[in-house]
């Protein structure tokens, strides 16, 4: 056992950045291209997002439609939220990842080993779960996406590595979890901290609004974020204080 801790050890602690970056962007270059693959089960994706439909409608809590609209109703806003869910997913995890890695390093490897055990788990869930998103699931929900950014979600040369029926659990609001708790916990600074805690909301709020995501692919993503984080605290060192409370789960 001795080898294999210290082998588990020397891949848990932090690097040099750019190990880190070059060992983290291989990772989310194989994540996507193996989501990519789970692409051909379309009458079980539709089947699946019915189920979610009928799940949320059971609870009075189908809100997506109503969510989309209003967002609609107002001029500009389809377009700010199209470029949000584009970009801003990839921009605040790379940022928090680098703003940790230089100013918290004793927190990295937390931070780290919930995101890759996160995603890893969500590729086992794309593949015995493929869902249809809300705008291909025959709701009348739009994309938005498509409409306002000119990124065609549904392209043959995005399809190559997006795979539009990876929907349960979403990452995008797993990731914002991750981040938005972690600045929450670590950030000196009050303002920092609100805008921490307001984040996955917000990323709720776009992933719903845009039609890409249902509320219950949320809760999922953070289901798998929470289950991430207790594994990776029995990886990691008693003496990361982020280990001490569940709501720390994207630190």
């Amino acid at each position: 056992m001795g080898p294999v801790r210290s082998g588990m050890a020397y891949v848990l602690r932090p690097h040099s950045g750019a190990v880190e970056a070059l060992t983290l962007g291989a990772l989310y270059g194989v994540y996507e291209l193996t989501r990519g693959t789970f692409g051909e089960s379309w009458q079980l994706a539709q089947h699946n997002s019915d189920e979610i439909v009928r799940f949320e409608r059971n609870l009075g809590m189908f809100w997506e439609w109503d969510v989309q609209r209003w967002a609609q109703s107002l001029p500009g806003l389809p377009a700010v939220l199209g470029a949000l869910y584009v970009g801003l997913h990839v921009v605040a995890t790379i940022a928090a990842l680098v703003w940790v890695y230089r100013s918290h390093r004793e927190h990295f490897a937390l931070l780290r080993t919930v995101l890759v055990t996160s995603s890893a788990f969500a590729l086992v869930l794309y593949a015995i779960y493929p869902a249809a998103p809300p705008r291909l699931a025959g709701l009348g929900i739009a994309d938005t996406v498509t409409e306002h950014t000119g990124i065609n979600l549904n392209s043959e040369l995005l399809g190559q590595l997006y795979n539009p029926i990876a929907a349960v659990p979403s990452l995008h609001f797993g990731y914002a979890l991750i981040v938005g708790v972690t600045v929450a916990a670590l950030s000196p600074r009050l303002w920092v901290r609100v805008l921490g805690a307001l984040y996955p909301v917000a990323m709720l709020f776009v992933i719903v609004a845009t039609g890409n995501h249902f509320w219950v692919d949320a809760a999922a993503g953070g289901l798998v974020v929470a289950i991430a984080w207790i594994l990776a605290q029995g990886l990691l060192q008693p003496s990361d204080p982020l280990r001490r409370s569940p709501a720390a789960a994207g630190c």
